[in-house]
This record gives C-alpha cells, sequence and structure tokens, in this order.
C-alpha cells in the first residue's frame, strides 16, 4: 500500500498517516533514510505528538513522546530515556520505491 512519496517527508521531520486497518503510523527521514513507526507510546500506549506532524525534540535528533518526554532512537525506535527506557516503538515495515513513493510491506 502506497502511503506517500519521499519528498513528503523531508529530512529530520516527520508525518503521521493512517493505515487502511486504521492504525495512526508515522515515517521521518534522517540522512536520506525513512523509518516507521506506530504512533503510539509504549509506556502510557498514548500517541506521541504533541501537535499534528511534532513528532521528534526541539533539535529534532529523537522522536519524543509529547506526554512525558521519553526519547527514541530514530533509526530503532528504542527508548533511550524516560520511563519506557528500553522498551521500543512498533516498527512498520516500509519499502522506497523506485517510483519515488513510500509503501508498506
Amino acid at each position: 500500500m502506497k502511503i506517500c512519496m519521499m519528498e513528503d517527508i523531508p529530512e529530520r521531520e516527520a508525518r503521521s498517516f493512517t493505515l487502511e486497518s486504521g492504525v495512526q503510523i508515522f515515517i521521518t527521514q534522517r540522512d536520506g533514510h525513512f523509518f516507521a513507526y506506530k504512533n503510539l507510546c509504549p509506556h502510557l500506549k498514548v500517541e506521541l505528538e504533541f501537535l499534528e506532524n511534532q513528532f521528534l525534540d526541539q533539535e529534532q535528533e529523537y522522536i519524543e513522546c509529547s506526554t512525558h518526554g521519553a526519547l527514541f532512537m530514530v533509526e530503532t525506535g528504542e527508548c533511550i530515556s524516560g520511563p519506557c527506557t528500553g522498551q521500543s516503538l512498533t516498527k512498520i515495515n516500509i519499502q522506497v520505491h523506485s517510483d519515488g513513493g513510500i509503501y508498506v510491506i
């Protein structure tokens, strides 16, 4: 299922999407690579962003949970700071096709 185009996700930003199943996800870009996760904090099972498409901390270095400030590695989804340290976001498998589209696989 095609989610968006590569140019829809600027470097060091994130965008949210709803899959056909109703699952809320977000995709972020880091150094030309794309990473997708469920929009769900493993600690309180709440959505991560405070404002629409605001998933990253102020320095745009980590994914941040707006509820309690937990920080997650962009590349792995692992929590490195906060009440869910050692837990991880749920990864969504995506693939970038030659047409520039980002697809859930």
